[in-house]
């Protein structure tokens, strides 16, 4: 190896120290809200945190003037990340359904005649900044490429490599990829002024462009302007500014402070309360401008003849930026987002505002302290650039040798700057729970034919679905008439399918057990709610022992269900006591006890759910449960407590899932005319009496061989434990804990070391066994 020259050294140093004055494009580059015309109104689109679900994001527009009641949503099965409007037109950019490494653009034609239907104008990779103007529209893709929709004949030169991107009438500008960042600018008339007048030199990172002008702002935070009829800029505007908004008389300039200030003869300054207020971005289409608030994420507009001084609130609350992984946040992240987002998701601050938008009063001319502090700023902002440096190289090796020893990339590890939602998922930490859209699940059940129907769900039919990567996998779709599994006493009581569709997505969302169905994706387009989940080949437990001649060989031993009565056990165990916050699946029944190729059994159908009050215990402070929330169940499994007395705990599950046990024990549906009846008893009625009685053996399935003596004594020790599940009081019946760990000593008496908490030596179980749950080991 040749030894260590001393200026390569000097020449890293110099580079970091470059990379540390150089900032990326602003965080305006990707705006959640935007401004289009409609016939010439002046139309206002946001993306808002969806009413259906927090995990979800709705976009909503609505007519400028008036009191904004007349607003139309456009719920989306891909959270939108990005919105850029035009004239008759709105695009949103959003991860893609059919691609998990790709964006789609959908558009809309806002005109009179142009319907509420969006069609997809783009699929794929994603893009790092969007802007339109006129009827046109162009971003950026993720590596630099400038591409444009609707523009035919636009040359731009090629090899180069954008990080922003502006639109004006026939023209258009970008940031060129630097140090330098300079700024180029194409159109179909070269000699146009915005054109031929574009800055020479200099570096930029953010450009805005309105009709047949242009402008920008340098490194340094100063602005300039272009074009025809380019605005006039006071002294003031040299230096101290983030992100800028050009309309059809001025612009407006957001200050690092998060303040706004306005050039131009044809602009208005925001007016009253609003001309103090700190800004997280802005944005101006026509005479009107529009801004986030810092201090709520409020949407209001000023300008034009639309918005009065009585009329400036548009939305309560807007997402103020896409959500990406926290780690990519450079400059901090913005007070509050990341209850906005998906777990392990948050916006980031601009770092352009250098983290001064806490103080709207501070002086934008620097002193000697303030350049003090400025030069404290880059003498660490040079470390921690040199420190990102070498962390960045570190994973780059890496990410090389992994690629050299698969034999080829890993795109998904790849940070993109719109990904996909992030959730607390249920396949793993960090794992991704894809946006499907409408038509890739059409296509992916043959229009959600009969012949592709499986079974029903709380709120919704279930379909075996085909992937275009050739995955199977299980989609429950919501229906208005849908005819629900479940029943309760109360009917005008139960939750209509957005509620549930909710409540299993986000149940689902923090779920994280192998005991628990995958949910894989969702989609909520076109007022569609549809969930998509991994396919269980083997179905339903309720099916494998009521609709299955012969019984299959995990089902037919005594062993077989015991081990997926212990699976089923510690998913609801999981749901009880590891989940944050405890949930209540409040449907424990057979048919929601699915089975995968390997037969391990996993809870599903959360449609129910609800989350268990940390605070409220069993029995209460004294003896007496909880209120409340809603009835819902199965009629057969549903705890007659929580049934007559409206009370609601988790001991309802330990209910439900004894009645599973004694399903498992007797074959016998939960509700059937037995021998000596007349009338249908439940299965409680029939098995418990005879277990308490000592007579397990007139309980068990006659389809299954004798069971062996030690089978004999577990089935005995379960029949307890079943009848202790389903006693008439909540407070006395035992924890899921408590059921997983009398199941695990079941199998282990059974011969069966399964993965346990009491080890895999031979237990004597007696009836104490299920009242206190200790046991003694025989040798």
């Amino acid at each position: 190896m040749p030894p260590r020259r001393p200026h390569a050294l000097f020449l890293l140093v110099l580079v970091v120290l470059l990379l540390a004055r150089w900032r990326p494009a602003a965080a305006s580059a990707l705006s959640t809200f935007a401004l289009a015309k409609a016939d010439a109104t002046t139309i206002v689109c946001g993306l808002l945190p969806s009413a259906a679900s927090p995990l979800l994001v709705d976009l909503n527009c609505t007519t400028a003037g008036g009191d904004h009641a007349r607003q139309e949503t456009y719920p989306s099965s891909h959270p939108f990340s990005a919105l850029a409007g035009g004239e008759d037109f709105l695009c949103a950019v959003g991860p893609s359904g059919a691609r998990a490494d790709a964006v789609d653009m959908r558009w809309w034609d806002l005109s009179k005649n142009g319907g509420s239907r969006s069609k997809r104008v783009y699929l794929g990779p994603p893009l790092q900044a969007l802007s339109s103007g006129a009827y046109r529209v162009c971003g950026v893709l993720a590596g630099g490429e400038l591409h444009c929709w609707r523009w035919r004949g636009l040359a731009v030169p090629a090899g180069l490599r954008f990080v922003a991107v502006a639109v004006g009438d026939g023209f258009v500008c970008g940031i060129v990829e630097g140090p330098p960042a300079s700024i180029r600018c194409f159109g179909d008339n070269p000699a146009e002024e915005a054109v031929a007048g574009a800055p020479r030199g200099g570096s930029y990172d953010v450009v805005a462009a309105c009709r047949r002008r242009a402008c920008a702002l340098s490194m340094a935070g100063g602005l300039s302007c272009w074009g025809h009829d380019a605005p006039a800029l006071g002294a003031d505007a040299a230096t101290g500014y983030a992100a800028l908004a050009l309309g059809e008389g001025g612009v407006c300039g957001l200050r690092t402070n998060g303040t706004i200030r306005c050039f131009g003869d044809g602009v208005a300054a925001p007016p009253g309360s609003l001309a103090g207020a700190q800004y997280i971005s802005v944005q101006a289409h026509g005479a009107a401008f529009c801004g986030v608030l810092m201090a709520n994420y409020s949407l209001v507009c000023w300008g034009g003849r639309e918005f009065t001084a009585t009329n400036r609130l548009v939305f309560g609350r807007v997402m103020p930026g896409p959500c990406v992984p926290m780690s990519s946040c450079q400059c901090g992240v913005l007070p509050g987002s990341a209850n906005l987002c998906a777990t392990g998701l948050c916006i980031c601050m601009d770092c352009a505002f250098e983290r001064n938008v806490a103080a709207p009063n501070a002086s934008l001319v620097p002193g000697k302290s303030g350049r003090s502090r400025r030069t404290m700023w880059i003498a660490i902002g040079a470390a921690v650039g040199f420190l990102v440096l070498l962390v960045a190289l570190q994973i780059a090796l890496l990410l090389w040798c992994r690629r050299r020893k698969n034999g080829k990339g890993d795109a998904a590890g790849v940070q993109q700057p719109l990904m996909p939602l992030r959730l607390g998922s249920s396949k793993g930490p960090g794992s991704v729970v894809e946006h499907f859209t409408l038509e890739a699940l059409h296509a992916a059940t043959d229009g959600f034919s009969d012949d592709r129907r499986i079974g029903s769900g709380s709120f919704g039919s279930v379909y075996r679905g085909t992937l275009p990567s050739g995955r199977e996998v299980a989609i429950k779709r919501a229906e208005d008439a849908a005819k629900p599994s479940s029943s309760a006493p109360r009917p005008e009581r139960r939750r209509d399918r957005e509620t549930a569709f909710n409540s299993e997505l986000t149940a689902l969302a923090r779920a994280n057990h192998k005991n628990i169905v995958c949910l894989l994706g969702c989609c909520a387009d076109s007022g569609e709610r549809v969930l998509v989940y991994e396919f269980m080949a083997n179905g339903t437990l309720h099916d494998q022992l009521h609709s299955r001649s012969p019984l299959a060989p995990p089902v037919a031993s005594w062993c077989g269900r015991l081990t997926i009565a212990l699976g089923a056990a510690r998913g609801i165990e999981y749901m009880h006591v590891y989940a944050v916050p405890p949930i209540m699946h409040l449907d424990v029944k057979s048919a929601n006890i699915l089975l995968d190729d390997s037969w391990t059994a996993k809870i599903a159908d959360f449609g129910l759910s609800s989350v268990l009050d940390a605070d409220a215990g069993a029995c209460g402070d004294n003896g007496s449960p909880p209120e409340p929330l809603y009835t819902g169940g199965t009629v057969g499994y549903m705890d007659p407590e929580y049934y007559r007395l409206q009370h609601l705990t988790d001991k309802s599950d330990v209910y439900s899932f004894g009645v599973v046990l004694l399903e498992l024990m007797s074959g016998c549906r939960v509700v059937q005319r037995y021998a000596e009846s007349v009338t249908p008893k439940n299965v409680v009625e029939f098995a418990v009496p005879l277990i308490l009685a000592d007579d397990v053996a007139r309980v068990l399935d006659p389809r299954l061989p004798t069971p062996t003596p030690d089978e004999a004594e577990a089935l005995a020790y379960v029949g307890y434990l079943a009848a202790d599940c389903v006693g008439p009081v909540g407070c006395d019946r035992p924890s899921m804990t408590e059921v997983v760990d009398a199941l695990e000593r079941a199998l282990a008496a059974c011969g069966v070391a399964p993965l346990s908490r009491v080890g895999t030596a031979r237990r004597t179980l007696s009836r104490s066994g299920t009242d206190q749950f200790d046991l003694t080991d025989t040798d």
